[in-house]
C-alpha cells in the first residue's frame, strides 16, 4: 500500500512494501520522517524542497518517491547509473542499482533490495523479513582478483532460479559496505536462501536447506 502525503512545495509517496529499514530518510531529515509516533509520521513541509527530493533520489529500495506539487519536472532518479553496482548490507540485503530487468522484463526502479536471507515474502526482493528472522551475514566479502569490465553500465537481468539462487546477468561490480569493489562480474549466481557459506555467492547449499522459492 502506498501512503501519499502533500505537501506545500512536494508531494511524498511512500510503499512500505518495499521498505527495508535502512533509516536513509530518518537519519538524513528526522525532522520529514519522524520514527516511532502515532499518527503523521511524514511531513512534506519540514525541510527545503530540494533536500526532501534528494532523499527519495536516495532511496536504496525505491519505497520513497517524491514530486513536486506546481507540476514542475524532478531530476529524475530513475536514470541508469554509469556503474552498475550492488552492494552488500551487513546483516541485511543486497541493494542493486542498474538498469533493472526482472526475467527479461524491465522493472520500474533502477534500485532495488534483493532478499539473501531467505525469509521475504516478495522474494527476489527484501521486505524487512532479515530483521525479525535474526538473519546475520558480513557486509565484507572477500575481495576477487578480477580483471575491469571493458563496459560498467547496460541492463542487468535478475533471473530467479526455481528453488535456487539469483542468477544475475549483466555488468556489475560487487560493492561492500565499506565502499570497497569486490568483485566485477558478467554473470554470477546470490545466494537467496541465507544458508551459503561464501555469501553473498551461491554454493549449493539451498539444496540441503530444501529451500523452495519461484
Amino acid at each position: 500500500m502506498v501512503e501519499t502525503v502533500k505537501g506545500r512545495d512536494v508531494t511524498i509517496h511512500f510503499d512500505g512494501s518495499r521498505c527495508i529499514h535502512s533509516r536513509n530518510c530518518v537519519l538524513h531529515h528526522p525532522d520529514v520522517f519522524v520514527p516511532n509516533v502515532k499518527g503523521e509520521w511524514i511531513h512534506p513541509d519540514a525541510a527545503p524542497a530540494d533536500e526532501v527530493i534528494r532523499i527519495g533520489q536516495m532511496c536504496p529500495s525505491g519505497a520513497i518517491r517524491v514530486e513536486r506539487t506546481d507540476g514542475r519536472p524532478v531530476a529524475s532518479s530513475n536514470q541508469p547509473p554509469v556503474v552498475n553496482m550492488v552492494f552488500v548490507r551487513e546483516n541485511g540485503p543486497l541493494a542493486i542499482e542498474a538498469e533493472l530487468l526482472l526475467r527479461g522484463q524491465p522493472h520500474d526502479s533502477v534500485r532495488a533490495t534483493l532478499c539473501r536471507c531467505g525469509h521475504s515474502a516478495r522474494k527476489p526482493f527484501c521486505d524487512g523479513a532479515h530483521t525479525a528472522a535474526g538473519f546475520t551475514a558480513t557486509g565484507e566479502p572477500v575481495a576477487k582478483d578480477t580483471p575491469a569490465l571493458e563496459v560498467r553500465n547496460g541492463p542487468v537481468d535478475l533471473q530467479p532460479q526455481p528453488n535456487g539462487p539469483l542468477k544475475v546477468v549483466g555488468n556489475l561490480e560487487v560493492v561492500s559496505g565499506t565502499g570497497r569493489t569486490v568483485n566485477k562480474v558478467r554473470q554470477v549466481f546470490l545466494c537467496r536462501c541465507g544458508h551459503s557459506q561464501n555469501k553473498p555467492y551461491c554454493d549449493g547449499s539451498h539444496k540441503a536447506a530444501g529451500f523452495v522459492a519461484e
